[in-house]
């Protein structure tokens, strides 16, 4: 049997033809689209809003400032060199990680003489105000 060549044996009648009406559909449609949104876009940016000025404001360039917490050798708490109860430290970890959530940092100084469970306690003092990067200051032996 031999197999018919280019042009032999097509069978005209049974030939799909390719229907080009769909095709220009989705492009006319596609573009209305388009054109709408381009628009849209420009009629949000011309809205006429007066803006405020500011004269000091800047973008958030640089992380939030870390918070240090020191605890001195009888377990008690101090924040920019001031003496905070238990209380007043949560209260004041609590500002920085809502002030900078996700962002805030903290370093905890313990005194060497001090208990660890005061420095445990900042760690957890720490994770109930959400603030996950804290860390623990020691000074490295020679």
């Amino acid at each position: 049997m031999r197999m018919p060549s280019l042009g032999e044996g097509i069978d005209e009648i049974n030939a799909v033809p390719i229907n080009a009406v769909n095709f220009v559909d989705i492009i006319f449609n596609l573009l209305i689209f388009f054109m709408a949104m381009a628009r849209f876009g420009q009629e949000e940016r011309q809205l006429d809003a007066v803006l405020p000025e500011a004269t000091a404001a800047a973008p958030m360039t640089m992380p939030p400032k870390e918070l240090v917490v020191n605890v001195d050798k009888d377990g008690r708490y101090f924040v920019r060199q001031l003496q905070l109860d238990e209380a007043g430290l949560a209260a004041q970890l609590r500002q920085a990680g809502a002030d900078n959530p996700g962002l805030q940092t903290v370093l905890i100084r313990g005194d060497g003489r001090s208990g660890w469970s005061a420095v445990a306690r900042v760690m957890g003092l720490c994770n109930a105000a959400k603030i996950k990067d804290y860390r623990v200051a020691v000074v490295q032996e020679d």
